[in-house]
């Protein structure tokens, strides 16, 4: 009986830390899902200004904005749709692969 509880936990510990995919447009911390206030023209141009500020690259998904754990690579997406793959830890999402969306 306590093998077969092992088992079980350990496979939900393991489905749970598996990647996902998540799809949404790169934005940032600080504006999240409105760059209107700063008056920027497009949200991307709006994103790296904010982020050279000191805010984080995150993923809009719609509703949600999580931080993303990579804050390289969104930089080239900034203002873009993207497929983001990775685990999500509370709003953060911990970043295996950043693409553009199909």
């Amino acid at each position: 009986m306590k093998k077969t509880i092992l088992l079980a936990l350990t496979a939900t510990a393991f489905l749970a830390a598996a990647d996902k995919t998540f799809t949404g447009t790169i934005t940032d911390s600080m504006c999240g899902k409105d760059h209107t206030a700063m008056k920027m023209g497009a949200d991307g141009k709006c994103s790296t200004a904010c982020v050279k500020a000191g805010a984080k690259y995150a993923l809009l998904d719609g509703t949600n904005v999580y931080t993303l754990s990579d804050q390289n690579t969104p930089e080239k997406f900034a203002g873009q749709k993207v497929t983001v793959t990775g685990t999500l830890q509370d709003k953060t999402l911990k970043v295996t692969k950043i693409e553009a969306a199909k």
